[in-house]
Formats: structure tokens, sequence, C-alpha cells
């Protein structure tokens, strides 16, 4: 058919069909068709008909060559009935001088205006018919057998073109989802990151309302978290105040809803839908919303809300879908993190029980029974009655006295020895290992590189020293009392950047023995934590090595104040 052509069909015909091959916008390749149409044939008006999935009638009727004012007055678009019909269910060219004489012609609408020349021909995508292109009009006379083969290039040339737009917008929509889906696998794993590495909670429910705001490209992000009957604000980022703390009733509002429901919602409407203003969860302004349920192992963790998608935008399907599985991550994350927080409360609860124990033990086996003995000793001599007994007796008691004095002032240095405070590390280092030497045992030899003077400049931070020396004390303690050990060699050295201990006995070590609570092992690791420190033992039938790393940085004081309030 191409060879009835002449060379300016042809040349235009070329032109639009690279035009139409390179356009990517399924929109802007219709338009583009119907006007390449039109110029092509000399229609006066173009028309494109897209048939619905079932192919029996039209879904969409584009035009052009009709003004507004027109428009509205023929009023509904066609539907693919009369001779639009024929061509949907005989999908061939179809040219005819005047419309209004085929068997099939129902006539036109009022207002419609008058139309008789008219070509038709299909657009087929893969075989099947996709649409039909409508010229009538002819401005120069009746539509010719060029024209009609321009029409049927031109069909060709569009529905290669339509497929490449919907093929590209396809891959550009698969494209964004797979982005998606990386940006909620990333947002996972800085919460997992931040989960294993100890973070504190404030952090995890940092790093949450942040990277769920940037997924969904939201204004603001709260999270609200369960607390008996309430919802709890405890985080919040974008264009939202810090309202930390305040409470919302779980019975009286949309996202208690929302959480007991254990079911997203999407709002179009805040203001009349959310049951409280916005401003009571520190977002000034929002119109859309969209709040989701944090739910672990089936445990309702808390709410996510979002407000207002930062292009203006109604948070779609897709934005529910994603957020939704992003809650659940983060609501793992929040559940984990309390639960490890529970177990270091427990821990640390157990150690402080334990270590109140031990000095209960040793008040009870000293102390105790040292002033049960002096009391007999003084009841024994006032009833004799005798002075020279008396005295001997008054000065065996002083005695007594001076090593009850002796024993008390040890029990107090070892809960807090004022050297510590007034002189420094070194110094009570020295103390502790002369007061272990003097009391027998295992014999101790000491390497301490460490600032030797009280002065501020030269000290380490104070929850670094105390750290050490509660470190020394307890590892000296286990070994005296465990390990049978007859030596043991103590090591404390401190870098720009790190104070390391190390403690290693002779002993029997841990082989032979069951590591319970009396050694005070979770004690020495909870220390360990609270100054971002960590904590290894290596025991066996040789003896144990007990090794510690502290780490000195401008940030320690702060970092111990989060741990200790996380």
């Amino acid at each position: 058919m191409s060879e009835s052509l002449d060379s300016r069909h042809l040349s235009r015909l070329l032109d639009a069909g690279r035009a139409l091959v390179a356009e990517l916008d399924p929109q802007a390749v219709l338009d583009r068709i119907l006007a390449t149409a039109r110029e092509v044939t000399g229609a006066r008006y173009a028309a494109l008909g897209i048939l619905d999935e079932q192919r029996a009638s039209l879904a969409q009727f584009l035009t052009v060559g009709i003004d507004e004012p027109t428009r509205a007055a023929i009023g509904d678009l066609p539907r693919g009935r009369g001779v639009l019909g024929a061509l949907i269910s005989d999908p061939r060219p179809l040219r005819l001088s005047d419309v209004s004489q085929h068997p099939h012609s129902y006539g036109f609408p009022e207002g419609h205006p008058p139309m008789a020349g008219f070509l038709g021909v299909p657009i087929l995508i893969r075989g099947e018919v996709w649409g039909n292109l409508y010229l009538t009009e002819k401005q120069d006379g009746e539509f010719t057998a060029q024209d009609e083969a321009a029409a049927v290039i031109l069909a060709e040339w569009a529905a290669t073109a339509i497929e490449n737009a919907r093929l590209y917008q396809v891959s550009e929509r698969r494209r964004a989802e797979q982005e998606q889906a990386v940006r909620g696998l990333e947002a996972a794993r800085d919460i997992s990151v931040a989960v294993g590495s100890e973070t504190g909670l404030d952090r995890v429910l940092e790093l949450i309302v942040k990277r769920g705001r940037a997924l969904i490209d939201a204004r603001s992000v709260v999270i609200m978290l369960c607390d008996g009957p309430d919802l709890v604000v405890t985080a919040s980022a974008g264009e939202a105040t810090d309202v930390r703390g305040h409470r919302v009733p779980i019975s009286a509002s949309t996202s208690g809803g929302v959480l007991e429901r254990r079911r997203s919602e999407r709002i179009a409407d805040v203001a009349a839908r959310l049951r409280i203003a916005p401003s009571e969860l520190g977002v000034s302004e929002a119109h859309t919303a969209l709040l989701v349920p944090m739910v672990s192992r089936g445990e309702a963790v808390g709410v996510l809300a979002a407000f207002d998608r930062a292009d203006d935008r109604k948070f779609s399907g897709e934005d529910e879908l994603l957020l939704s599985a992003f809650a659940a991550s983060a609501a793992n994350a929040v559940a984990m993190r309390r639960s490890v927080e529970s177990d270091r409360l427990r821990s640390s609860m157990a150690a402080a029980d334990a270590e109140r124990a031990r000095w209960a033990r040793e008040l009870h086996d000293e102390t105790l029974q040292g002033l049960g003995a002096l009391r007999l000793l003084l009841s024994s001599a006032r009833r004799r009655g005798e002075p020279k007994q008396t005295a001997l007796v008054v000065n065996e008691a002083i005695g007594q006295v001076e090593q009850e004095i002796e024993n008390l002032h040890a029990i107090i240095s070892d809960l807090r020895p004022a050297s510590l405070d007034e002189l420094g590390l070194r110094p009570a280092l020295e103390a502790l290992l002369e007061r272990r030497r003097d009391h027998g045992g295992p014999a101790i030899t000491a390497e301490l590189e460490l600032p030797g003077k009280a002065d501020t400049d030269e000290r380490l931070p104070a929850e670094i020293e105390s750290t050490v020396y509660r470190l020394v004390q307890e590892g000296l303690t286990n070994v005296v009392r465990h390990a049978r050990a007859e030596r043991v060699r103590v090591t404390v050295s401190a870098s720009e950047t790190a104070v390391s201990i190390e403690i290693q006995d002779d002993g029997i070590g841990f082989s032979t023995q069951t590591r319970a609570t009396g050694f005070g092992l979770e004690g020495m690791r909870e220390r360990v934590y609270l100054v971002g420190g960590t904590l290894t033992f290596d025991s066996g039938d040789g003896g144990t090595l007990l090794r510690a790393e502290l780490p000195l940085r401008a940030d320690t004081s702060e970092q111990v104040t989060e741990r200790a309030a996380s």
C-alpha cells in the first residue's frame, strides 16, 4: 500500500514515526498521533478511541479539532455504537464519503458539528485491537486511497509507539518499586544495625521516624508507643515539633482504633477523621494522614503516623503497603530493644543484689562476729569485778575494736575508696593491691601505666576511673576466693584512645567451676557496657585471663549518660 503514497506523505510519515518512537510519555504519544493524523490526511477532526479490557466498547475517547464549548454541548462521549462500533466488530480500514449513509449510522447528537467524510483504521498491538483512529471532514474533498494508506501506516507506527511507551512506563514503575524496596531494606538494615550495636531505644526510634518519612516522602512522621491505656508520643521527624511524653487515650482516638484493629488507615481529611488536633502530636498543620499499627509477634507496640506527602498527593495503597512492611520491622526492633534493656536491667539488679549479699557476708562473718566476741569479753569481765582482770580485758577489747575499725575501713574502702576521688586511679589501685597483699593469698605483681597525679588535666574521666577500679577489685576478689591460684598479674595501661586491663592467674580456671553469680561476672559486664567497652574471659586448667578495653573519647561522658538512661 505504501507504493500508492506520494513523496510528501512518505516524508511526513517517516518524520512522524521517528517522533512517535522517540516519545516515552503515553499521553504525549496519543496527542502526537492525533496531530500527525490530521496533518497527513488533511482531516478537520481526529479522534482516538481506546477499547476497554473486553474489547467490546470504548473506554476512552480523545478528540482534536472540537473546541470546549462544542464538546460540552455534545454531552457524553461515544461508547462505540453505530459506525464506530462497526470498526470495533470488524477491525479493518473503513473509508466513507458520507458517514450518515452507512447502514450502522445512528446520526449525531444535538450540538454535534456536521461531519460527512469518514476514515477509520484500527490500531493493533501484538495482533490484538487496542483502539481505533477516526478522521472526519477532509478539508479539500473526500478521503483518498493515499489518505487511507497513510492512516494505516500511521496506525502501525502508533501501535509501536504506544507499546514502547507502555513498556517504558511499566519499567519505570518497577524501577520505582525496586528503589522503594531497596530503601525499605536499607531502612530495616539501619534499624537492625542500631539494635545489634546496643544503641539506646531513643536512637532506634529516631532512626525509625527518619527512615519512615523518607520511604514515603512524608512531611512529618510521629511514633506513639503503647503505655497502659494510652499512646505516648516518643519520637518525631520532619515538620513536627517535639512533644515527647504527650499522651493520647487509645479508646478515644483514631490512632488507638488503628492499633486495636491491627489495620492501617489512610485519612483523606485529617480535620474530620483524626478525632484529635494534629498539634497534639506536634504537627502544626496537616490535611492527609497514614496511620499504621506497629505489631510484633501479635503484641501491639505502637502506631506510626505519617502526615501529608511532600508532593501534596494523597497517600497511596503502595505507600500504605511500604510503610506497613517497614512498621513491622520497626515494631520488632522496638520490642527487641525493650527486651534487651529489660535483660540489662534484670542483670544489673541481680549484680547489685549479689554485691549487697557480698558485703552482708563480710559484715556478718567479720565485723558482726568480732563485735559479738567483744561483747562477751566485756560482759565476762564485768561479772568478775576484778580490777586487774578488768584492765587486761579492756586492753584486749581495745585491740579488738582497733581490728574491727581496720576491717570497717577496708570494707568502706572497697565500697568507694577516698583515694580514688582525692588522689586518682593509680594511687587507689596501688592501695588496693597493697591491702590484698597484706591479707595473704596469691602473690600479686602489677604494671600500672596510668597518670599518677590528681591534677584534673592528667586524670581519666571519672566514669572510666571508677570502672577500672571496680574491675580490678572484683577480678582480684574472684581470684582470691575461687581460683586457688599462687600467682596473679595485674596490668592496667592507658593510651590516648583506650584503657586496657588484664588480670591473669595460674589457678584452676572456669573449666572445673560453674560461672555462678557469686563470681561477679554480670556486674563486670554491666560496668563495661555502660562505658561502651568490651570484656572477655579466657579460662582453662592453666588459669584465667580477664581482658577489658574501655574507650577514651571526647564524648565518653555523654555516652555513659545516654547508656545509663537507656
